[in-house]
């Protein structure tokens, strides 16, 4: 399956590719990747872009590249996931060097919760955010997220579940 494209104000968001294997490597190579399994080599990144991609086929959903619109540049990787082992569908955000404190996460993930809600026919997600990673925390907040207890992964350790709004609630 291909993701298809989703448009906001400022963003485009589109299907991973190999293209985005640079920007993935010099994301998961800095310790801000810490909060999300890293930080990582270039292979192991790569490892990450093709499961990103992969999760599409698998699960009929996945995640895709942010750019800024106008630019084919991925900035981030934002969207929907439901790996094996993930208590419930969740909404998440990783945002490249560069692009963090612009409202992006928050563009992004409002998009990609509307496509979750409107054609997939959700009607809650989640979203896990490490202890420690308040910037992610002050996303899910501004998302409309509560906290609802925490999950522990056997890799990531313990996350908080950040409840989104049901559809109309």
């Amino acid at each position: 399956m291909i993701a298809p494209t989703l448009t906001t104000d400022r963003l485009t968001l589109r299907a991973l590719g190999p293209q985005d294997a640079e920007a993935f490597a010099a994301f998961y190579a800095d310790d801000r990747s810490s909060f999300v399994g890293g930080p990582m080599n270039a292979e192991q990144s790569w490892r990450t872009l093709a499961g990103e991609i992969g999760h599409w086929t698998l699960n009929g959903f996945g995640r895709w590249a942010v750019t800024e619109t106008g630019s084919d540049t991925c900035i981030g990787c934002v969207g929907l996931w439901a790996p094996l082992g993930w208590p419930e569908p969740e909404i998440g955000w990783d945002l490249f060097e560069g692009a963090t404190g612009k409202g992006y996460a928050t563009e992004a993930a409002e998009a990609a919760r509307s496509y979750a809600y409107e054609t997939l026919g959700w009607d809650t997600a989640i979203s896990l955010v490490a202890i420690g990673n308040d910037a992610s925390a002050r996303v899910a907040t501004r998302l409309g997220c509560t906290p609802e207890g925490t999950f522990t992964h056997a890799r990531l350790g313990t996350l908080t579940i950040y409840r989104h709004p049901k559809v109309g609630g």
